[in-house]
């Protein structure tokens, strides 16, 4: 697929210079990953960065995912001594279920502080991740008011804030990161289907065609039903196929307008829930 995706605006870079300023005040790296796309949405810089740091890897829009393979990651995230959850944004979680899965990992850093008599104090978490990956809702979740700007596009926080859940936790709001360049293609374009991408620096067909090559691979009864496609039908090369369905939803020839139809049905799960990354993607790398 003829397909270059890059996008590294100078907000971004500034981002990523206030982590490396923030990251020495911080007890630990909450990092929101696209459950759909748990590797490919975890950021290099991200890992650079604070490499040193515990982290808790928030798997979001889990109701968009596939489940199996949802509970596939979590068991990774868990087997690297990192703690990890997934959530969803219509799901109940709370400070509680946060705090539950990072004081295993703060609870000796925790004791020697009050060891030395110190006074007990929050915890202080920073939130980073891809942009669109839900982290505004997360947070808006745990401090039980709507503290940080929340929309379905990339790019909607602007900058950093410190947030109060309660008495236990603190967390410091970043804009969502990418990195300067991606090395594989691949992951731009896993980028791209789930939003993290805007929508304009890329082809809508190239990204259609991806997802339609996916869906026939890995879920292809859900794309039968919801385009009223036969098996045949899915033998179709993925260009024909593209055309086939920009047919059957009634935009006759306009298979750009039919690209971004499709797109748009991956995403809010009216072609059913899925995921672009399989453990089998870590061993590949």
């Amino acid at each position: 697929m003829a397909v270059t995706i890059q996008w590294f605006p100078g907000h971004m870079a500034k981002a990523i210079r206030e982590f490396e300023e923030n990251i020495s005040l911080v007890d630990i790296v909450f990092e929101l990953v696209d459950a759909r796309a748990p590797y490919s949405t975890l950021n290099p810089e991200i890992a650079r960065i604070s490499a040193n740091k515990p982290h808790l890897y928030i798997l979001t829009k889990r109701d968009l995912a596939d489940e199996k393979l949802t509970r596939q990651w979590l068991n990774y995230f868990h087997s690297q001594n990192s703690a990890a959850i997934a959530v969803d944004a219509k799901g109940k979680f709370g400070v509680k279920d946060i705090l539950t899965a990072i004081n295993p990992l703060l609870k000796d850093k925790l004791e020697r502080e009050l060891a030395k008599g110190m006074k007990p104090r929050p915890i202080r978490a920073i939130a980073v991740g891809v942009p669109n990956v839900g982290k505004s809702t997360v947070l808006n979740r745990l401090v039980k008011r709507r503290a940080a700007q929340v929309g379905n596009r990339p790019g909607v926080t602007k900058g950093q804030q410190w947030l109060k859940a309660d008495n236990h936790l603190e967390l410091l709001d970043t804009p969502g990161i990418l990195w300067p360049k991606f090395q594989d293609q691949l992951i731009a374009d896993k980028l791209a289907l789930t939003g993290a991408i805007k929508d304009s620096v890329y082809h809508s067909d190239d990204i259609a065609l991806f997802g339609l090559e996916y869906f026939v691979a890995h879920y292809p009864q859900a794309l039968q039903e919801r385009y009223k496609l036969t098996e045949e039908d899915l033998e179709l090369p993925t260009a024909d196929l593209l055309l086939l369905i920009t047919k059957n939803i009634g935009m006759r020839d306009d298979y750009e307008r039919a690209s971004n139809r499709i797109i748009l049905d991956m995403r809010s799960k009216k072609v059913g829930p899925f995921t672009l990354d399989t453990l089998e993607d870590i061993d590949n790398e």
